[in-house]
């Protein structure tokens, strides 16, 4: 385990609106507004069209292949996650939503564009005072939080 420690700053309440894409839209808004790390939550919905990564093709594979599935038809979802720069500086937001339709639910990572039907309201809450960072990591090949 590594960690680190950090400190509570602003909170900003977010409402993002039919057809924009989650990820692009917060990475956007942490930028413009300095965010350099923070912790979210997400409620509301997802159209169809949204593209999640939804684990590893094959768990021993190395570098990871991610599987990635496309939803047919809008979906309620919850979902958490972390802003941290990557090593270029740039704000990157790593979230997991859980979706659910009728009597199914899915689970998956935001980063291959999910789109927002009618509204997705967003908590973010800034993390001061830590020098966290998202490095390649190069035998897995996929993006870690270094602490």
């Amino acid at each position: 385990m590594k960690y680190s420690e950090a400190k509570m700053g602003r909170v900003f309440v977010v409402r993002l609106e039919q057809g924009e894409i989650l990820h692009e839209i917060i990475e956007r808004f942490s930028s413009d507004h300095r965010i350099r790390a923070a912790a979210c939550i997400a409620l509301g919905a997802v159209d169809r069209g949204s593209r999640f990564v939804v684990g590893p093709a094959d768990g021993e594979a190395r570098p990871v292949v991610p599987m990635e599935l496309l939803l047919k038809e809008p979906h309620e979802i919850a979902g958490t996650g972390t802003i941290f720069p990557d090593e270029s500086g740039a704000p990157i937001l790593h979230m997991h939503l859980a979706t659910g339709r009728k009597d199914s639910t899915i689970t998956g990572c935001v980063r291959k564009g999910v789109k927002v039907w009618q509204v997705v309201e967003v908590v973010i809450f800034e993390l001061l005072e830590t020098e966290a960072i998202r490095k390649v990591e190069q035998q897995a090949g996929f993006v870690v939080l270094e602490p």
